[in-house]
């Protein structure tokens, strides 16, 4: 007979690996960054995401994330610049120049990580 004062017995919640560090959870930031196109809070869930495993994962993966925690502030720097040269009228241009850039920076890093390489110079602040 169990004691009903007593607690079950607490089992570790199972994942399907889009949170643990490595490389589905390098691609889920990919993925929620392109997202962040269109829901654009997704964008700051991938940031927090590249955060909290950045340094966990070890391997080709680290690269990947300093590469996606780089394009974001780089993009929302430059997106603030955008914004700010609307005014004088050539903010809608370099604001649609960081989209691609953004874009072409999450393409270049899915490709790399589904050949499970490393992102060459994850410093950079071009593609």
């Amino acid at each position: 007979m169990t004691d009903p004062q007593t607690p079950p017995p607490v089992t570790p919640r199972q994942s399907d690996g889009w949170l643990e560090p490595g490389p589905q959870n390098a691609m889920a930031i990919y993925i929620l960054y392109l997202v962040g196109f269109i829901i654009g809070i997704t964008a700051i869930v991938g940031i927090v995401m590249a955060y909290l495993n950045r340094g966990k994962a070890g391997g080709f993966v680290e690269s990947h994330y300093t590469w996606q925690i780089r394009t974001f502030w780089i993009a929302l720097l430059a997106s603030f610049v955008s914004a700010l040269l609307f005014i004088i009228g050539i903010g809608f241009l370099l604001m649609l120049a960081v989209a691609v850039w953004v874009i072409v920076r999450v393409i270049k890093g899915l490709m790399a990580l589904q050949k499970n390489e490393p992102i060459a110079n994850p410093q950079s602040w071009w593609i």
